[in-house]
């Protein structure tokens, strides 16, 4: 079930159990660093002991062809090696607003799941 749009720290959880997970869309090929969010809530729930949450990261992205393939990750466990803070600038739209990056996500130590995957046609 997908959780309000102002629901922090999670996107979607199970009607049946108590699992919630971040889920983010990425329009390129599978790489190892995705925008994650906010800085604050995340920071609070480490601070009080809590896990990152568990990540779903869809990437998908069009080949030369312009056919759409895709794959979606699963991300179980991560670790604060795998957050990068970051600081948005002083002229954009939310002028020094303190976000994260998900990064090393592809590396051999990090735990993930394929849960699907759509090559496209010529690959």
């Amino acid at each position: 079930m997908k959780l309000p749009s102002s629901f922090p720290l999670f996107d979607v959880r199970c009607v049946r159990c108590l699992f919630r997970a971040q889920v983010k869309t990425a329009r390129c090929k599978p790489k190892g660093e995705i925008f994650g969010a906010g800085w604050s809530i995340l920071e609070k729930n480490l601070k009080a002991g809590h896990m990152i949450p568990p990540l779903i990261v869809n990437f998908q992205w069009k080949d030369r062809s312009r056919r759409i393939a895709r794959k979606v990750f699963f991300f179980p466990f991560l670790t604060q090696q795998n957050i990068r803070k970051r600081q948005r600038s002083k002229h954009g739209r939310r002028p020094e607003y303190k976000e994260f990056n998900y990064i090393g996500l592809l590396d051999k130590n990090v735990p993930h799941k394929v849960l699907l995957e759509v090559p496209s046609p010529r690959e």
